[in-house]
């Protein structure tokens, strides 16, 4: 299974902030990250994206379907992440969208074993894969990718 998780782009200070928008930068960094996965993720692949505003615009730009899940939203720890991808036994790949601290500490928790205060910058991609080896089961990291590496700047 693979466990894709995409921070949502930089947004605009404010409040509630659930409602925060993607500001022009952050709309560049979703356009150029989504140009970048979409020809490299699966078709089976299922979106999930918390409901925060920021998230939806960052998903929106993959230009793909997506379920919002309110498991994934800001205040959300790595536990609810991981049970709303269905980690490790989903059928399928699953891409979450959405915020620190939690994504950062499911990539530290599949990684090391321990949750930590991992931070995964604005707009961001980590694809976890797992697999077995040896007849035990892994997890290794096949990609981090911040959007200043496809020449945007960023955090």
């Amino acid at each position: 299974m693979d466990l894709i998780l995409w921070r949502h782009a930089e947004a605009a200070d404010g409040r509630p902030d659930t409602a925060r928008s993607l500001t022009s930068h952050g709309r560049e960094q979703a356009r150029a990250m989504a140009e970048w996965l979409r020809p490299l993720l699966p078709e089976s692949l299922l979106v999930l994206v918390s409901p925060a505003k920021r998230a939806q615009q960052t998903a929106v730009a993959l230009d793909r379907p997506f379920e919002t899940s309110t498991a994934i939203a800001t205040g959300a720890c790595a536990r609810d992440l991981l049970r709303a991808a269905e980690w490790p036994d989903s059928a399928r790949s699953v891409l979450l969208v959405g915020h620190q601290p939690a994504l950062g500490e499911v990539a530290a928790l599949l990684l090391t074993g321990q949750e930590a205060p991992w931070r995964i910058a604005k707009g961001a991609v980590w694809w976890l894969h797992r697999r077995q080896r040896g007849g035990r089961p892994e997890v290794v990291l096949r990609l981090a990718l911040e959007p200043r590496l496809l020449g945007v700047g960023g955090d």
